[in-house]
């Protein structure tokens, strides 16, 4: 019988520069700075956070420098997915690509849930999970009608989530000190011992957070023009940027007060302004409404990444092909955008009947995103090390700094944190594995699909 012949593929315009990759790159990630990092205080305090974040902060620096090799080199809709699938054929791809999927389809609904919290705390009548919902529905079809559009709209509010990290540093300096910042700042003590030790491990999650999908932009690198140049331009200058976001807003939120009052809830900023302003304050009122565009940055952002992951997946035969039909108007991939969101919805409103480790719904929901976000980076780099030995004269016009070094380093650390995540949370760990596996199934009962999928020169070269 005759094969069945390969649809066509279909590609994405590209209609990106350097800017706006910039806003995409730090868009993504600047919802971290305003939520989430705050639970790693409950368990390693502000010392210990801040040592935890040092860590993770290395990590993710020589993780980009190297990463922007493979995303120049291989400017694909799928980011690791077609890197691991480069550099190690199938099932190197299904890992990668499995992978970044849970840790993009899990970041939204965290973020929508914050934004929820937010906006609760000026209309405390209307449930957080209804607002979340909403969010759902406006970014789906924002991201619909095209990515020029959606990405004028993120670096918008990216620029708008940066001047307000800001003002909240400048707003609560009057109150800030080091004496309170470290009080009781090792894991609820004044002295470093094996408990604020083993905290350190347990808050790795929340500190991955603050830098949590930057290499999103990855995906976008098909819609990019001229991608050698933009995309190394917008990591660099992304990584520094959230980099120095993070150590600020950490560092200056935890020295107004009593930084336990902080943990384990889904909006630190205006609590810790609250504290030094009062609750009448304009400049606090301001904290929530412009707040709202860092959460929206990074809520609108993954899932603009989620839906390249989706279709790039589908386009390769690891998921059913009508995720990579594209909008016949918009040229946006408007199923796998609803593919996506239909996932988000179901764990915003799943607590009432699932709960783990005694931790909020919103804190194990960034624990799984951090689990798919930590086995990407590390096939991501074995995927840089082996394709400078299988393919030397790949054409590179990024190369990485300190090569091995500094893949080495991303990916020794990649392996520190997955063992912490899995040593303190082996119930979400056990999930997340059951869910791989569950994708495994479905990869092994489907390799007809990418057998029949047409040729892509970026996944199939040198394999």
């Amino acid at each position: 019988m005759k094969p069945a012949a390969a649809a066509p593929t279909a590609h994405l315009k590209k209609v990106l520069g350097t800017f706006q990759l910039w806003g995409i790159a730090v868009g993504l990630v600047i919802s971290g700075e305003y939520f989430g990092w705050s639970y790693g205080w409950a368990s390693a305090g502000t010392l210990g956070f801040l040592v935890a974040t040092l860590l993770v902060a290395t990590m993710y620096t020589t993780f980009i420098f190297s990463f922007t090799e493979l995303s120049t080199a291989i400017p694909h809709a799928g980011g690791p997915f077609a890197y691991a699938r480069r550099a190690f054929g199938p099932l190197g791809g299904f890992v990668a690509g499995f992978a970044t999927l849970i840790e993009f389809v899990f970041a939204p609904p965290a973020i929508a849930l914050a934004i929820g919290a937010y906006l609760n705390v000026q209309f405390p009548a209307i449930d957080p999970k209804w607002i979340a919902l909403g969010a759902y529905a406006v970014f789906i079809a924002l991201n619909w009608v095209g990515v020029g559009i959606a990405a004028a709209f993120e670096l918008v509010v990216t620029l708008l989530a940066i001047f307000e990290l800001l003002v909240f540093m400048g707003v609560v300096s009057p109150g800030w000190s080091w004496a309170q910042f470290a009080a009781l700042g090792w894991a609820g003590s004044d002295v470093l011992n094996g408990t604020a030790v083993a905290g350190i491990f347990a808050s790795i999650p929340f500190a991955i957070w603050f830098f949590l999908a930057i290499e999103g932009a990855a995906m976008a690198a098909e819609e990019a023009r001229d991608p050698q140049r933009t995309i190394p331009r917008a990591y660099i200058a992304g990584i520094l940027t959230l980099v120095s976001l993070a150590f600020g807003v950490m560092i200056m939120a935890g020295g107004v007060g009593d930084w336990r009052s902080l943990a384990n809830i889904n909006d630190p900023l205006p609590q810790a302004m609250k504290a030094v302003l009062g609750a009448h304050s304009g400049w606090l009122h301001m904290m929530v409404w412009i707040g709202l565009f860092g959460l929206v940055a990074s809520f609108h952002g993954i899932l603009m990444g989620y839906s390249r992951q989706i279709f790039a997946l589908a386009r390769a035969g690891y998921l059913p092909r009508s995720f990579a039909v594209l909008s016949p108007r918009f040229q946006t991939p408007h199923r796998a955008l609803l593919a996506g969101g239909a996932v988000g919805v179901a764990a915003i409103f799943s607590d009432q009947w699932i709960e783990f480790g005694g931790q909020t719904l919103t804190a194990n929901i960034v624990t799984m995103s951090v689990f798919g976000a930590i086995v990407m980076y590390i096939i991501s780099m074995a995927a840089l090390l082996r394709l400078r030995r299988t393919e030397p004269d790949m054409a590179r016009s990024y190369r990485a700094p300190f090569f091995p070094w500094f893949p080495l380093l991303a990916l020794g650390l990649g392996l520190v944190c997955l063992g912490a995540m899995v040593w303190f949370n082996p119930v979400l760990a056990a999930l997340f594995a059951a869910l791989m596996a569950l994708a495994w199934l479905y990869y092994v009962a489907t390799a007809q699909h990418r057998a029949e999928a047409a040729p892509d020169a970026l996944l199939d070269a040198g394999a």
